[in-house]
Parts: structure tokens; C-alpha cells; sequence
């Protein structure tokens, strides 16, 4: 496993454009901290973002994979670009013809994968651990470690979004092609969810239990927007007689729903590449 990890890493580090946007994603995930000189105004309401207590222990573990989340597309491309090159450069056959299977080709990409969800999931949780021990009100041991979670969820939550890109950039080969499959994906996705929500089954929970099993929708539940926790959105919501709470928890089975997909598109990768003609 440590010389398929070891040869994917050579490929993405010696590709500047892979290089660059790998080192780009960690530097951008760094600026999180800056998010605390953030200042607005709501009518004659100032507000200080680092007043609201994001950084707060335990609410700075939501936050902050949340927000983290949402650059993931930067690996996007390296992943997609990671196996368009494949195509496009010959490696791919030239490494069938060197002697490694078809089987092993995609455990080094799922490993690659794998490297980069736990690394960004080890970072976000560094950064956010240092963040609140120096501006969180709270830093009892019991309360720095609760919810945990949400790390946990923004790991597979990336490994589920990867494997995809994965599958896509082996369907495709060609990456944008491949980020363009992704964006029409995500567009099908969210007409049918509507559909489902607002002309099938418009009432009661059935169209949620439906919508929780698509993928990215799957993926998206893992970590429920964190905003509507902080306290002046409270107030305001309270102000205009909005009451409604959500459940903002990592669900058990939202995990499993993604794990199960991450295991489907890596095998329907597999599968692609053992049938074709390379």
C-alpha cells in the first residue's frame, strides 16, 4: 500500500497544477482564523462575528468543518485532474504494462483519497483546536472534546465527495468534462429532490426520507448548516416570531449512507476500468 501511495503522490506533486491547488486548499483552510475580524451592520444592529462565539468550544467543531467543507472543491480538481492525466498522459497503460493490476491502479487512488480526507479532517481539527483554546469561553476539558463528531463527519463526508469525483473523472476522462458531470449532477439532483419534496410528496417527512439516500444530498445532511446556532440569528429569529429548531447532530446512519456510497463509486470504478479497452 505505501508504493501505490508513494507513486500517486509522485504523479499529483510533480503536475504544478495539482501542486498548487493542494497547497493552495491547506493555505485557504488556514484563513478560518480570520474569519474573527469579520464586522456588519444589520440596520443599526453592528455585529462582530467573533462576538457570537463561533469559537466557541463545542460549536467551533461545527463551524469549522462547515465552513472547510465548502473547499473541497480545490481537491475536486485535483482528484479529477488526478485521473483525466492518466488518460491523457498514457500513464495509466504504462503502468498496466509495468505490472500493476487493474485493482491496484484504483487502491492507489482510493489511498490518495483517503490521505486527503484524513489530512484536511487532522488540519481543520489542529486549526480549530488552537482557535478555540485561545478565544472560546469554555475550556473545560469535557466541553473541548464534545462533539467531537463533526470532524468525524467532515472526514467521510470528503472521502464520500472524492470517491465520487473519482468515479466521474474514470467516466468521463477528461476533467472538465468531468467537473461539468458534476455541476449537471448536482442541477438533476436538486430538480428531483424538489419534485419529490414539493409535487409528490408535499406533506409530512417522506420526501426527506427519500432525498437523505442521493448522494450528494447524503453528503450535504452530514453537516447541517451551523448559523442559525448563533445567538443574535436566535434573537432576530425570535424578534420576527421564528421559532423553528433544527436538529444540528451528525447522524449515525447519514455516515453509513455515505460510507455505503464511497464503497459504490470506488467499485463502480473499478468495474469501468476492468471493462474497458486500455
Amino acid at each position: 500500500m505505501k508504493r501505490l501511495l508513494s507513486i500517486e503522490l509522485q504523479k499529483i506533486w510533480r503536475n504544478k497544477a495539482s501542486r498548487v491547488l493542494t497547497i493552495s486548499y491547506f493555505v485557504i483552510l488556514s484563513f478560518i482564523a480570520l474569519i474573527a475580524s469579520i464586522n456588519f451592520k444589520i440596520g443599526s444592529l453592528e455585529v462582530r462575528i467573533a462576538d457570537q462565539g463561533i469559537f466557541n468550544f463545542p460549536y467551533i467543531w461545527h463551524f469549522n468543518t462547515y465552513i472547510a467543507s465548502i473547499l473541497k472543491f480545490f481537491l475536486a480538481i485535483v482528484i479529477v485532474s488526478m485521473m483525466a492525466n492518466e488518460y491523457t498522459y498514457g500513464t495509466l497503460k504504462q503502468n498496466l504494462i509495468d505490472g500493476l493490476s487493474k485493482k491496484e491502479f484504483v487502491l492507489s487512488k482510493f489511498l490518495t483519497i483517503l490521505l486527503f480526507a484524513a489530512s484536511s479532517a487532522v488540519f481543520v481539527f489542529i486549526i480549530s483546536l488552537i482557535l478555540g483554546l485561545f478565544f472560546s469561553s469554555y475550556t473545560e476539558i469535557g466541553i473541548i472534546f464534545s462533539e467531537l463528531e463533526y470532524i468525524l463527519a467532515y472526514f467521510v463526508k470528503l472521502l464520500g465527495f472524492f470517491s465520487f469525483c473519482l468515479f466521474l473523472g474514470v467516466l468521463v476522462k477528461r476533467s472538465a468534462f468531468a467537473l461539468g458531470f458534476l455541476l449537471l449532477w448536482w442541477i438533476l439532483e436538486a430538480i428531483l429532490s424538489g419534485i419529490i419534496a414539493f409535487q409528490i410528496f408535499p406533506t409530512g417527512n417522506t420526501a426527506s426520507y427519500i432525498t437523505m439516500f442521493f448522494p450528494l444530498e447524503a453528503m450535504s445532511d452530514l453537516i447541517v448548516e451551523p448559523f442559525t446556532r448563533l445567538s443574535f440569528v436566535k434573537t432576530i429569529g425570535t424578534q420576527i416570531g421564528v421559532t423553528e429548531i433544527k436538529n444540528y447532530g451528525v447522524r449515525w446512519y447519514g455516515i453509513l449512507i455515505v460510507l455505503a456510497w464511497t464503497y459504490i463509486f470506488t467499485l463502480l470504478s473499478f468495474k469501468l476500468l476492468q471493462k474497458r479497452d486500455l
